[in-house]
């Protein structure tokens, strides 16, 4: 059955349209209450900083961007001369000048910019980037200065205190009269054990202080469950929900005892699921069967979020309580649509169009005033929706309403202070350096064209827009999602088809697929073959060739299409296949069959474009016509580490191209390749095109041996590819053909001091170790700016310390193991060999090659002298000002495969993409993982010929070009010329 979250959004949003309908009557009403609101906020505008900014610097113009991605990054840089470059980046090529003297806002107009802007630009076009220069030429302390002191006067905007006593403090002021807050210690969530320890006794500690305080006061405070586990995913489930149930026990009853409440915060749609499993067996604690003070966050944009509501009210009804739920319009809405897509899955979890949300809103708000054993609280800054509680609440007032500390500002007031509603703040508490990420976050959810806030401040925006009925808006687009948001299939298109990958981050999906996995029954290894079977496959290649080339195109490209769908069907038994022959994790296994079906669909495609003859100019009276045509037969040599993706690549690319194939599979993985062969038999692509030969170094010395055929396409190491390259050219009396190779490299990620430290360390974990460091594109070389050194270092060895090293068919392992004896004892000896060296490293089972990941520290990039293709990562330091000088010595290698950057200034990722010599470099992401089509994959120099696979360049590579000129004047002269008539 498919699962409710997957269901098409006009599916979920027929069940939820009724609920969320006004009749006519209470229409009228509720609009009279809502521009009452209105003129409430439009009057409070007068004060409210959040406001005149987003009036100011709209988030879609360069200087709103500018900064926000300031605000983000500034507090955390230690050194002074990042910082300058940091600044002079984001504020010295705006249009500052346009905003001199605009707001009347100390802070918008004068306390930052006014300093580091107007000083600087004095009115005219040839003073516009007079900052950039004063930087760049006095480093001046008071520019700098002055945009530390305006970045900290951002945070308070958004940051209730530094500390709880702060934040208490704070809720004393006037203006917050008759609120309540929330509280939330925010940060990051969690990269580590140490980092969930420290989170869970600021939440301890601000429980207790909250207690002491609250004798005048109905404050709370507020959880988020990743702060507390630094694995709360559901692959993990069965260790961080036991752990993160008895925190948060623990935590409830301290709340309990201390009189407050406590609500556990909505996060990303995978993580629902262990989220309420959590809740549920805190509410079911005996300790605390007396306390009403559990409360639970909803999502409104989330398809599942009316059914959320039913949960809380039937857990309360169990429970004998009343559950506080908190219904918010959702926070992470732009990550799980990039998560939909990435992944391939059915759907969307949530609605794509803001009306549908606030529908959905709407609907679930009706059905938590009408549940007993739910306290709502309802979390806006929409008049529209306040108003319509209001109308359906009677007049009672048995729920509360809540905002954001900085926003929303001025609704509330009037009904607070003199209605008697009750509203609350939520108010994040920390320091200011730690939590402008967050303040970046609010302000882009608050600030996008969609949002209430942004419309509000948006003169364009007529009050009949900001008032229209949520119900009719969606009913006049047909319930349609955004059309600019495409179903995630259609991601790519029209280079082809997204593959569907399967929601690991479902449970019940990750059951089936665990139960498939370990009921599969691995299939006998083909027999390798001789160098005479390698030659007689050759012969009937070559027999077989000429026909295949002359079928059109377009039937060689369906084959590659049914094959590609075929492998979609047989996603399961090839994952269990990748999981017991190449030791593949469960995501890596779904990862490098859903790559293997990319390649199919965007090769097929790319071969009716590139193929189709071409009719190039010519003089009058002839014409010429460019054709590309297979080039025989080709051989295809693939390796371990990737022994679906790359083998079935390799193989359609030659086979489309018009060519007969003999795939040779690495000796380890020959399982995998014989099924990818027997699929592509099934699919119309005839036996003697596709003819696999498994074996080893000798199988592969009599292919690329053999003067018959007419091209090699290689991936494995550099030494092989250069004898390969040797054998070709040493036959005098064989044709010249091409080599095709993609080899290792010595992959370095660069980080400076403007990096977020918990995205460095996800995605240098994600390069680095995952897939036991068996890529190509693997991080084997990290180089930091030595000011962040050992706080970078410190969150990288807690992270490595939350892995678990076993068996990849057991969905709890990140880390498998590598993919023989022989490279164990490789990895193995240089390992212990580096052992004074040795950082870090993890644990792992003494049988089974395994590797423990590990982090060895360097003197100098240049110790590095070969790659050690396992889960081993050097590191190494760079000062500030040396980046050219850093990126040089990476070159200086000689490899040319991947590289990394994290950054926040872009100026040096526009210098970086300028100086470095390697075909793929990755900004602020993980450096594995390419998708075809979107970035083709291969290196350069000592890592690689190119063109790069599965990019507009490849399938050419595997054919011949021919033109065939005709004189159309030779049977009597130019027709066509000579009967131009007259003008």
């Amino acid at each position: 059955m498919r699962r409710l979250h997957r269901s098409s959004e006009r599916d979920v949003l027929l069940g939820l349209i009724d609920s969320a309908r006004l009749d006519a009557a209470a229409r009228v009403r509720v609009e009279e209450r809502a521009l009452g609101l209105l003129a409430d906020l439009k009057a409070a505008e007068r004060d409210s900083w959040i406001a005149k900014f987003l009036h100011e610097y709209r988030l879609n113009t360069d200087e709103g961007v500018a900064l926000l991605a300031l605000a983000e990054a500034f507090l955390r840089v230690p050194d002074d001369s990042t910082r300058d470059l940091l600044i002079a980046d984001k504020l010295g090529g705006a249009n500052w000048h346009d905003h001199k003297g605009a707001s009347d806002s100390p802070l918008v107009n004068s306390a930052t910019w006014g300093l580091v802007v107007t000083r600087a630009l004095v009115g005219d076009d040839a003073k516009k980037n007079a900052l950039t220069r004063l930087i760049g030429r006095t480093s001046e302390p008071f520019v700098r200065g002055a945009v530390a002191a305006a970045m900290r006067v951002m945070g308070q905007v958004f940051v209730m205190g530094r500390h709880i006593d702060e934040a208490l403090t704070r809720m004393e002021r006037p203006e917050h009269k008759g609120f309540t807050a929330s509280f939330d210690m925010l940060g990051e969530a969690a990269r580590t054990f140490a980092d969930a320890e420290r989170y869970y006794d600021a939440y301890a500690a601000a429980i207790d202080r909250l207690g002491a305080s609250n004798r005048k006061h109905d404050h709370s405070i507020s959880v988020k469950l990743s702060a507390l586990h630094p694995r709360y995913e559901t692959s993990q489930a069965e260790r961080c929900v036991p752990a993160l149930a008895e925190m948060l026990r623990d935590l409830a009853l301290k709340a309990a005892n201390a009189g407050i409440g406590l609500t556990v915060d909505a996060e990303e749609s995978e993580r629902l699921k262990i989220s309420l499993d959590v809740i549920a067996e805190t509410a079911r604690a005996k300790a605390l069967s007396d306390w009403d003070g559990l409360g639970m966050a909803i999502q409104a944009y989330s398809k599942r979020a009316r059914t959320v509501v039913h949960w809380a009210e039937s857990l309360g009804a169990e429970t004998s309580r009343t559950l506080a739920v908190r219904l918010v319009k959702g926070a992470y809405w732009d990550t799980e649509i990039k998560h939909t897509q990435q992944e391939g899955l059915e759907d969307y979890p949530l609605f794509t169009r803001k009306p549908a949300t606030d529908v959905s809103y709407l609907a679930c708000a009706r059905d938590m005033l009408d549940s007993p054993h739910i306290y709502p609280a309802f979390a806006s800054h929409n008049a529209l929706t306040v108003a319509t509680i209001l109308e359906w609440s009677g007049g009672k007032k048995d729920f509360e309403f809540q905002r954001l500390h900085g926003m929303g500002e001025g609704l509330y007031d009037r009904m607070v202070q003199e209605e008697g509603y009750s509203c609350r703040i939520y108010a994040p508490v920390g320091g200011h350096s730690d939590l402008l990420a967050y303040l970046v976050r609010r302000l882009l959810e608050n600030g996008a064209n969609s949002s209430f806030v942004h419309q509000l401040a948006d003169e364009s925006v007529s009050v009949d827009d900001l008032l229209a009925d949520p119900v009719e808006k969606i009913q006049s687009v047909g319930l349609t999602p955004h059309p600019s948001i495409p179903h995630p299939r259609d991601v790519f298109e029209p280079a082809r088809s997204n593959s569907f990958g399967i929601d690991l981050d479902d449970s019940r999906t990750l059951d089936d697929v665990a139960d498939a996995v370990q009921a599969f029954e691995m299939p006998p290894a083909p027999a390798e073959a001789s160098a005479d079977q390698v030659a007689d496959m050759i012969t009937r290649a070559e027999a077989a060739a000429p026909a295949w080339a002359q079928a059109p195109v377009g039937v060689r490209a369906e084959a590659l299409e049914k094959l590609a769908d075929r492998m979609q069907d047989d996603m399961l038994p090839l994952v269990s296949l990748c999981v017991h022959e190449a030791r593949k994790t469960y995501d890596d296994a779904v990862a490098e069959v859903r790559e293997a079906i990319d390649f199919c669909r965007y090769y097929a495609r790319r071969a009716c474009q590139d193929f189709a003859p071409q009719d190039l100019p010519s003089v009058t009276g002839e014409t010429n016509r460019l054709t590309l045509e297979g080039r025989g037969v080709f051989g295809c040599i693939a390796p371990w580490n990737f022994p679906l993706a790359i083998f079935t690549g390799q193989a359609v690319a030659a086979v489309v191209a018009g060519n007969a194939v003999i795939a040779k599979p690495a000796p380890q993985t020959p399982r995998i390749a014989a099924r990818a062969v027997a699929l592509a038999h099934a699919c119309g692509i005839p036996a003697d095109i596709l003819q696999l030969a498994p074996g080893g170094a000798e199988t592969g010395a009599a292919l690329t041996g053999d003067p018959r055929v007419m091209g090699i396409a290689f991936t494995g190491s550099t030494r092989t590819a250069k004898a390969i390259q040797r054998t070709l050219a040493e036959d005098a009396t064989r044709p010249i053909v091409p080599l095709i190779a993609e080899t290792g490299g010595l992959n370095a990620m660069i980080v400076d001091s403007t990096a977020l430290p918990e995205q460095v360390v996800q995605d240098v974990v994600t390069s680095a170790f995952l897939s036991a460091g068996q890529r190509c594109s693997a991080l084997r070389l990290l180089l930091l700016q030595e000011d962040i050194y050992d706080r970078t270092i410190t969150m990288l060895k807690g992270a490595m310390d939350t892995l678990i090293v076993g068996d990849p068919a057991d969905p709890a392992t990140d880390i498998g193991p590598v993919i023989d004896g022989d490279a164990w004892q490789r990895l193995e000896t240089y390992r212990q060999s580096m052992k004074s060296r040795w950082v870090h490293h993890v644990a792992a089972p003494e049988a089974g090659n395994f590797i423990p990941p590990t982090l060895i520290r360097l003197d100098s990039p240049d110790d590095l002298e070969q790659e050690w293709f396992g889960p081993i990562l050097h590191v190494a330091t760079w000062k500030a000002g040396t980046l050219a000088r850093t990126v040089e010595g990476v070159n200086a290698r000689g490899y040319g495969l991947t590289m990394g950057l994290h950054s926040r200034i872009a100026d040096v990722s526009e210098d970086v993409a300028r100086w470095a010599r390697v075909g793929n470099l990755y900004v602020n992401r993980s450096m594995t993982g390419a998708v075809v089509g979107s970035q083709p994959f291969g290196g350069e120099r000592l890592s690689g010929t190119g063109p790069k696979a599965g990019g507009p360049h490849y399938l050419p590579m595997f054919a011949v070009e021919r033109t065939v000129t005709v004189d159309t004047t030779s049977a009597g002269g130019n027709a066509s010329l000579l009967s131009i008539e007259a003008t």
